[in-house]
């Protein structure tokens, strides 16, 4: 890595998402963004006039430029993205999931360990101000429920909804229950894409906590949202609107308080930490150890999915 304290980054995949990585980068103090790469060469010289940095022409320059990199390409480029810069030594934010199999997500993790790379896969509500407060107020829950619902966007269909959403709130419900699973149940329905649309799953884990996800992505709204059920209380959070309520128990009755959130772009807190963990070398608050198990848990449901499918068919 480079001497200088400031990270030289870059961002492979300025879509969508990618062109805020892109943006936040120049952002940050901590780090510079020198490039970025796209298989669009239009497109990556667009965002690199907008951000004034330069276009990399393949992911060999990139590696070669630059400390850290975002990986923000689609889920089943993941791997062979991945591998070569790490590799090359590259420390990489690779969005969520972290690949679209355990056998590519094993590549990764071992190109990771062999280069002494760090590796932070964003599962970017586990920054969400929403979560933080979670963290400190949910002890011992017993029932979770999570609804997670978007418009219908072609962008993503190279995985099902539980892959592109339902892995969102499988990472934030075994973050806060902490505990193995013992039972899954699932079932989807294909919509408007060759794969499931809309998904649910029953989630019990040995602690006897009971979580129930539902997502959608043929939805005529946007909604992401989390219900926590404990003894004493009962926590209701908005994820989106970065706000919320709670229940607490008081003899026979129950007392409301508004949650105090302090609001703050998920994203932006996101990069800062994985920028900080790459200085300060340490461990990444969703790392890929953890983005592996998100995934195992999703390609479980997925497959229960496809198993109940075949069945039907």
């Amino acid at each position: 890595m480079s001497s200088n304290p400031t990270l030289k980054c870059g961002v492979a995949g300025v879509g969508y998402l990618g062109q805020h990585h892109a943006r936040i980068y120049n952002e940050l103090s901590q780090c510079e963004l020198v490039g970025v790469h796209d298989i669009n060469p239009e497109r990556a010289q667009q965002i690199a006039d907008l951000q004034g940095c330069r276009v990399f022409s393949s992911l060999q320059e990139l590696a070669e430029e630059c400390d850290v990199a975002s990986i923000v390409v689609p889920t089943d480029h993941h791997r062979d993205v991945a591998v070569p810069l790490l590799n090359a030594g590259c420390h990489l934010l690779i969005e969520k999931p972290i690949c679209n199999g355990l056998v590519e997500a094993g590549q990764i993790l071992d190109a990771a360990n062999r280069g002494g790379c760090i590796v932070q896969v964003g599962h970017i509500e586990h920054y969400n101000p929403v979560m933080t407060f979670l963290e400190k107020r949910v002890t011992a829950p017993r029932y979770i429920t999570s609804e997670r619902l978007a418009p219908f966007n072609p962008r993503g269909t190279e995985v099902g909804v539980v892959l592109d959403l339902m892995i969102h709130d499988i990472g934030i419900i075994l973050q806060l229950v902490r505990s193995p699973i013992v039972d899954v149940r699932s079932i989807g329905v294909s919509v408007l894409s060759s794969r499931e649309d809309i998904a649910n799953a029953r989630i019990e884990f040995e602690s006897g906590c009971v979580a129930n996800l539902n997502v959608s992505r043929v939805s005529e709204k946007k909604v992401r949202e989390i219900r926590v059920f404990q003894s004493d209380n009962y926590l209701s959070l908005d994820f989106m609107n970065q706000a919320g309520h709670i229940l607490l128990r008081d003899g026979t009755s129950l007392n409301r308080e508004d949650v105090p959130i302090e609001k703050g772009e998920p994203l932006k807190l996101e990069l800062s930490h994985f920028a900080n963990c790459v200085l300060n070398r340490e461990a990444p608050k969703v790392g890929g150890a953890f983005g592996m198990r998100a995934l195992e848990t999703a390609i479980q449901i997925t497959e229960q999915i496809r198993d109940v499918d075949s069945k039907i068919g």
